[in-house]
């Protein structure tokens, strides 16, 4: 029974991409024909279109609910097991208490976006997709997501600059991200990056 792979393979509260379903051999039309039944039964719930997941059982009567966190950290930020993307924009901002905003959309960097930045719904939330600078690893996620975030600190900071400073440096030494780490991406970024980074106090280090 579809069913029961499907518990088996994801488990509960997880994202299911029917686009990526494999079972059995069966064609995407009998699969698809078998989600509907289930999700008309209640056995699984839909999230977006093409999404599904199995709910937890919950003492209220809508279900749990599919974390939008997941969904965006398997439909953009991993491929295969791969890392391939990272979030920025605010919400990282707001990650490294560089600003007190909530981002009213969150901004997702992958190798899966098609456009330089375009804009897609995701259960009636909106994110915005943005294609990296250089192709995302697991090895270098962490340094782009950095740079990216330093070419517009100007806009995200609401913070001192020795602030700034102090908790760009906690990040890097948390995540051991050495000055000389950043080195080969500076090239794939404007020159804006030099004057915001000697700004924040960290352009003499990293060209050390």
């Amino acid at each position: 029974m579809l069913y029961d792979y499907l518990r088996i393979t994801y488990g509960e509260n997880e994202p299911i991409f029917v686009a990526d379903l494999q079972y059995e051999g069966k064609s995407m039309n009998y699969i698809r024909q078998q989600i509907k039944k289930l999700t008309d039964n209640g056995m699984i719930k839909r999230y977006d279109t093409g999404i599904y997941f199995i709910p937890k059982k919950s003492i209220f009567k809508s279900g749990s609910q599919l974390s939008r966190d997941k969904v965006i950290e398997k439909k953009y930020l991993q491929e295969n097991g791969q890392r391939c993307g990272y979030i920025g924009g605010v919400m990282f901002a707001n990650q490294l208490g560089l600003t007190t905003q909530v981002p009213a959309v969150c901004e997702v960097v992958t190798n899966k976006a098609t456009n330089d930045c375009r804009e897609v719904t995701l259960a009636s939330s909106p994110l915005i997709i943005r294609r990296p600078r250089a192709k995302v690893t697991e090895e270098n996620f962490r340094q782009l997501q950095l740079l990216d975030l330093l070419k517009d600190i100007d806009f995200y900071a609401e913070r001192n600059m020795e602030k700034q400073k102090e908790q760009i440096l906690s990040y890097m030494n948390a995540c051991g991200i050495r000055f000389t780490d950043l080195n080969a991406f500076l090239p794939y970024y404007p020159d804006k990056i030099y004057k915001n980074m000697y700004e924040v106090g960290l352009l003499s280090s990293v060209l050390a």
